[in-house]
């Protein structure tokens, strides 16, 4: 069987891979394995379900769960083999967009995991017509479960339907809406169909670095409803590799120790965290410990990629770096990290510790993958090389554009967005800026829309600037800000633990509230400190000239992040305005 639709992957990889462990979750402390052929029977049984509760090619059905579980993958299945169009939707935004995205996308069903979703979906539902009825995968009182499909199904005379229906499905066929968070503005809601999607797994089978055997394990944690994790959990399962899904973000070590993956996705943030979180028990050691530490951490800073180990290298391995391996369960061949841009510092120090690092590119609306790097060829600081059939052009204004099979059809519903999305030649303006270097090596500068102006009409590049700075231990999130100003400045939102952490060793009282913290002119004279390091890499027009600390947590439960953490920028500054002010003496 050949791959042009995405439901063809478990047959394929029954045939290539049967598995016990296909899919994997932890549900009230204990693991559920789902084997390859059991997910196939489950599937047709919720297709045939489907098809009795009238559902037919071209409906539309909203998937929303908190963490990623076993049945959003039977669904997803099941819908995808009716030519049913899933609707995956963040557990985590409002109830408005709720309503935008259900109602815009004519969803006429929604299923969502737990009680909490439920009454949120519920409570909405005067405002969604269409919505026939909401379904939870947990039991929850008052609701409908996704089990009540499956006992429809369970007949299976309807089961040659489903094969006709199957045969009836084709590459160019919607799959899927997906609405893009955005950082302003109504979500954008992009059109992938299998062709797209199967386009991009074909597209990255040259990256995965392979092992010997048929046990490879993948853990999943970032949101199935990011079309990064979906991507990859189709590609990865094609390939016949097991997926675990993780408990939560705050269960992920326990989880790494208890799956010890060979793969895991992960975007940038995660990345600090992990290092924030080995630095502080590195430092916490004292004595003779911390100093063998901070000298592994120097080793690692000017390690070399693809050189080979030095002596010293060889003794810092074995007494640091292989306790990093094994705190991320000792058998991980490689993360994936895309979403957002990563420290070239923290990657080159990750492989140093023998944690490669697979820095990639794309959007929602590429389905993601534009380019990636791989284990024959890295170069640190780019996302890679496009993939073989993705075709790279950089617009004269130095936009990223894209052409090929992966990319969207366009918006759901608006023609005028999907016109202004494409250039006279048919190539996706991606929206940020970049170049190809002689090696064919794709780098990003930054968001198009995101640089901004000086007064003295000097272009400044954010992204940039923060990545170098997010290095620093003191800083969690930063905001550079500046457009139609005389000089760039940032807002800081302080690591308010680390922040605790030096003033405890500096006997200096910053207080114990974020509020307290964020006043302290010893934090910011730090912070000021560490900006000065970090402007000596930069030209005279795009350095810091002041910060201004904030008193709060950016997240994406105040609305300050994104659902893929970035930085909504507008809400930001309005939501610190007397900081902006302040920073320009106003």
């Amino acid at each position: 069987m050949t791959l042009t639709r995405i439901f063809d992957i478990p047959y394929i990889t029954l045939e290539k891979f049967p598995k016990k462990d296909y899919i994997n979750d932890k549900i009230g402390g204990s693991w559920r394995n789902l084997s390859t052929e059991d997910f196939i029977a489950k599937s047709n049984q919720f297709s045939r379900g489907l098809i009795k509760l009238g559902l037919k090619k071209g409906d539309k059905i909203g998937l929303i769960t908190t963490t990623n579980r076993t049945e959003w993958c039977i669904i997803d299945q099941a819908a995808l083999q009716l030519g049913i169009i899933t609707v995956p939707i963040y557990p985590s935004i409002s109830q408005a967009d709720c309503v935008y995205n259900l109602g815009d996308s004519d969803s006429l069903f929604c299923f969502v995991s737990d009680e909490k979703l439920f009454n949120k979906i519920n409570e909405i539902r005067d405002q969604l017509p269409l919505i026939k009825e909401i379904y939870t995968f947990d039991k929850v009182n008052a609701a409908k479960h996704w089990e009540d499909i499956l006992e429809l199904g369970k007949d299976d005379s309807l089961q040659a339907e489903v094969d006709d229906i199957k045969k009836e499905i084709y590459p160019d066929d919607l799959v899927s809406i997906i609405y893009t968070s955005g950082t302003t503005g109504k979500p954008k809601g992009v059109m992938l169909t299998h062709n797209n999607i199967v386009q991009d797994i074909i597209g990255c089978e040259d990256r995965i670095p392979r092992r010997q055997g048929n046990d490879s394990r993948a853990l999943s944690f970032l949101p199935m409803c990011h079309v990064f994790e979906r991507m990859i959990f189709y590609l990865f399962t094609y390939n016949g590799f097991a997926i675990y899904f993780a408990e939560s973000t705050d269960k992920l070590s326990e989880n790494l120790q208890e799956v010890k993956p060979h793969y895991m996705t992960v975007v940038p943030r995660v990345i600090e965290k992990v290092y924030d979180s080995i630095y502080k028990k590195g430092t916490e050691a004292g004595g003779i410990k911390k100093s063998i530490f901070l000298w592994s951490l120097k080793i690692a800073e000017n390690y070399k990629l693809g050189a080979p180990k030095s002596f010293f290298h060889k003794i810092a391995d074995k007494l640091v770096f292989s306790k990093w391996r094994a705190g991320i369960g000792g058998n991980i061949l490689t993360l994936v990290s895309g979403s957002a841009p990563l420290s070239t510092r923290l990657n080159i120090m990750f492989q140093a510790a023998g944690i490669p690092i697979q820095e990639g590119y794309g959007l929602t609306e590429t389905s993601p993958v534009i380019s990636v790097n791989s284990f024959e060829f890295m170069k640190m600081g780019s996302i890679g090389k496009p993939l073989f059939n993705v075709n790279v052009k950089i617009a004269e204004d130095g936009e990223i554009t894209v052409k090929g099979p992966t990319v969207t059809q366009g918006y759901y519903k608006n023609p005028e967005l999907t016109k202004d999305a494409f250039d006279n030649e048919g190539y996706f303006k991606t929206g940020d800026i970049g170049h190809l270097d002689k090696d064919g090596f794709l780098f990003i500068t930054d968001r198009k829309k995101e640089m901004f102006k000086t007064s003295g009409g000097k272009y400044v590049a954010p992204q940039v600037i923060e990545n170098l700075a997010k290095a620093s231990l003191f800083i969690e999130q930063i905001m550079v800000v500046g457009e139609g100003e005389k000089m760039p400045t940032a807002l800081i939102q302080p690591d308010f633990d680390y922040a605790k952490k030096w003033a405890k060793d500096n006997n200096v009282n910053i207080g114990t509230t974020p509020e307290e913290i964020a006043k302290s002119p010893e934090l910011k004279a730090a912070i000021e400190k560490e900006m000065e390091n970090i402007n000596k890499n930069l030209g005279h027009w795009e350095q810091i000239k002041k910060i201004e600390l904030t008193p709060e947590i950016w997240s994406e439960e105040n609305g300050m992040l994104t659902p893929t953490l970035k930085l909504k920028r507008k809400v930001i500054k309005e939501h610190f305005m007397d900081l902006y002010n302040k920073l320009y003496d106003r």
